[in-house]
């Protein structure tokens, strides 16, 4: 195949920019997997990475126009909280009578269900990039894979020494939360895009705060009802 270098440059931004919006995603392959036998941890991240950068690929070919849906960012904005307590208070629950291919199965799933949502924002800036060439879209994404894993890799290693690591990711995904509801289009309709932009940190906050209260809360619950 023979790229002109402006399409290597092209290729070499698509890759750049996915690397950088992919920092939530390595968040989520991270505390998805960490719970994961040792030997599946770099499949469990394979495939999270793998299904983040399918996700992108579809949602950039053909779903692009979503974004303009009232509701949609609301109710991705309620998943993501789900996930993000989720994924804080699931932590160590009946690892005993779960079959090591089913935690496989979960965590993969719960890295779709979150990337899926994530992957909605990030979209346009790639697409923008890669203009007209899917061919340029598709190869720089799934060179992106292996940088992905790398990451995810990186955050997994801080986890598992730094625990508190793992409230901090569950309120990274409530920060994101919170501004992709705040930005939904009915929202932005009902108080107008200054009143939004002037909203945007106090919501990301809010909604971080949100989820670290609810995972506390219901940990805290769990551990008075086993007591």
């Amino acid at each position: 195949m023979d790229f002109s270098t402006l399409t290597w440059i092209g290729l070499l931004q698509v890759i750049w920019i996915n690397i950088i919006l992919s920092g939530d995603n390595a968040v989520v392959i991270a505390l998805a997997c960490r719970g994961l036998p040792e030997r599946q941890r770099l499949v469990g991240m394979v495939l999270g990475a793998g299904v983040a950068i399918a996700l992108r690929v579809v949602f950039t070919l053909f779903v692009a126009a979503l974004l303009d849906m009232p509701f949609l960012r609301l109710a991705g904005g309620l998943l993501l909280f789900w996930i993000a307590v989720k994924l804080v208070t699931d932590e160590g629950d009946g690892e005993g009578h779960v079959q090591a291919s089913d935690k496989l199965f979960h965590a993969v799933r719960t890295v779709a269900i979150a990337d899926a949502v994530m992957s909605l924002d990030n979209v346009l800036a790639i697409a923008a990039v890669a203009r007209d060439s899917k061919t340029m879209l598709v190869i720089g994404l799934v060179i992106s894979i292996p940088l992905i894993v790398a990451g995810a890799s990186l955050i997994m290693k801080m986890l598992e020494r730094l625990p508190i690591l793992v409230w901090a990711g569950a309120g990274l995904l409530g920060w994101l939360a919170g501004d992709m509801m705040l930005n939904d289009p009915f929202v932005r309709g009902q108080i107008g895009g200054e009143a939004v932009h002037r909203l945007e940190l106090p919501a990301e906050v809010v909604g971080a705060v949100i989820v670290i209260a609810l995972a506390y809360g219901i940990r805290r619950m769990r551990a008075a009802a086993a007591a």
